[in-house]
This record gives C-alpha cells, sequence and structure tokens, in this order.
C-alpha cells in the first residue's frame, strides 16, 4: 500500500481520536458488558450480546483508524507561492462544463470535508489524484459516476 501524506493536525487528530476510543470508549463498553454478565443468564440477555456487539464494532473501528494512521507519513506544507499542485495546495479550478468556480485544498486522511467555501479533498481521491502536478493552465478530466469531469486550473496557492 503506497503511504499518503498527512499534516501534522490530521496526524494528532487522528492519534486522538484512536487514543478517546482506546481509553475512554471501551472500557466503557467492557463495563457495560460486566454489569450485563452480573445479571446471570447470558442466553437470553440482550444487554449483553448489544454490548459485545458494540465492542466488536468499536475494535474494528480503532483497527481501521489505526491502519490508516500507519499508511500516512507527516508532509510539511510548503510556504509561498507554488509552481505546480502538491499536498496542502488550495486550488482554484473552473468546472468547463458550467463555467462555475471551485476551490479545493488537498489533504490527507481524516482531514477531508466536502461543506464550505473550500472543499478539503484527499489527495488519493480521483479529483485529486488528477490535479497532482499540473500547472497553472491545464485542464484535468476525471471519470465520475455521471461521466467526465473537466476542469481547468485558474490558481494554485
Amino acid at each position: 500500500m503506497e503511504r499518503q501524506p498527512i499534516s501534522r493536525e490530521g496526524y494528532d487528530k487522528l492519534r486522538e481520536e484512536i487514543r478517546v476510543l482506546d481509553e475512554i470508549e471501551m472500557p466503557a463498553i467492557a463495563e457495560r458488558i460486566k454489569t450485563a454478565r452480573e445479571e446471570g443468564d447470558l442466553k437470553e440477555n440482550a444487554e449483553y450480546h448489544e454490548a459485545r456487539q458494540a465492542q466488536g464494532l468499536m475494535q474494528a473501528k480503532i483497527n481501521q483508524l489505526k491502519s490508516k494512521l500507519a499508511s500516512c507519513y507527516i508532509a510539511e506544507r510548503s510556504e509561498g507561492p507554488k509552481s505546480a499542485v502538491e499536498f496542502g495546495a488550495k486550488v482554484k479550478i473552473r468546472d468547463l462544463s458550467d463555467d462555475a468556480e471551485e476551490m479545493y485544498e488537498l489533504v490527507g486522511p481524516g482531514e477531508e470535508d466536502y461543506e464550505g467555501d473550500v472543499m478539503k479533498i484527499l489527495t488519493t481521491s480521483p479529483i485529486g489524484t488528477a490535479m497532482l502536478g499540473k500547472k497553472v493552465g491545464d485542464r484535468i478530466e476525471v471519470a465520475i459516476p455521471r461521466g467526465k469531469l473537466r476542469m481547468e486550473i485558474l490558481a494554485i496557492e
């Protein structure tokens, strides 16, 4: 698996999420299991079975986040003007189908956010991958479920 760039803030955010799940959420579920176990017959104890299922789902989430974190490396965002799109860049594009302008920021796992004025997209997303290495004036084409998305890069910050 190819390693992905992530900012220090994104890395710390993922680590903190893992810590909270591991040190706070999992012990709370273990306590629910212990309490349910004390109620007796486990075969017909819905609370026990629900807590065991919650424990399994929580462990799967923790494992997924740890795997995501292990596949990343901390990349510094360079300051100053950029000649080509790279991790951390903010890219202003024009959708060639309707002339709408949008702003994207290329980010690492756990940092993506599709709301607001600047959409934070993964460098590994189809649009992010198509943008990497491109320069102002370059046109890109990205296959999406509805066909092809054609864009022109207007600015790189």
